[in-house]
């Protein structure tokens, strides 16, 4: 397991550094959608899903706003006589990120197959033997959600929160800019 985390955190460092050197704004843009998603995968060898849940989230947003943004710009392009070398790089990076996406499905248990059968002092077994007991929250949700988890919580709404604002800077930022061409037009 150690392996394959060191493997997944050393190709998001790859798709950083990628990310930086690019000089094509939207291969930059999917560069650091790579980063998001292999974060996520890495959320999920750590047993942390619900991360995981809101880093996709986040990432599919955030990218689909970045590449709108993308689109809308000139993009000089540069002559490379690398192209082959790109496009080998960019196939054998799928592959392996396949290969090993067919490993992780493989790894997976068997559907229907609850935690707590698997794990006898598995959390969700806690929170249903002791959430009343020591929350005093007749609703077990919310005894995980404020009490057990807050502090996850906190992260996550933190997370949303960082995302909704960025994405109301960018949009306002481009009602601005359209704004003050039209107004330079009409003059």
């Amino acid at each position: 397991m150690t392996e394959v985390l060191a493997l997944l955190i050393l190709l998001t460092v790859i798709a950083a550094i990628i990310t930086v050197l690019t000089t094509n704004l939207l291969y930059a843009v999917i560069s650091v959608g790579a980063v998001g998603f292999l974060l996520a995968i890495v959320y999920l060898f750590l047993a942390a899903p619900d991360v995981a849940i809101v880093q996709i989230g986040v990432e599919v947003v955030s990218l689909v706003i970045l590449i709108r943004a993308t689109l809308g710009r000139e993009v000089q392009k540069q002559k490379s006589d690398h192209t082959v070398t790109g496009a080998a790089f960019a196939v054998a990076f799928v592959a392996v990120i396949g290969l090993f996406g067919i490993q992780v499905f493989n790894l997976f248990p068997q559907f229907g197959n609850p935690v707590m059968e698997r794990f006898a002092d598995a959390p969700a077994l806690v929170y249903l033997q002791t959430g009343l007991a020591t929350t005093g929250a007749p609703n077990l949700v919310t005894a995980v959600l404020l009490d057990f988890r807050a502090w996850d919580t906190l992260g996550e709404a933190t997370v949303l929160f960082c995302a909704a604002l960025g994405t109301a800077a960018i949009l306002r930022r481009n009602a601005r800019t359209n704004a003050k061409d039209k107004k330079d037009e009409t003059s």
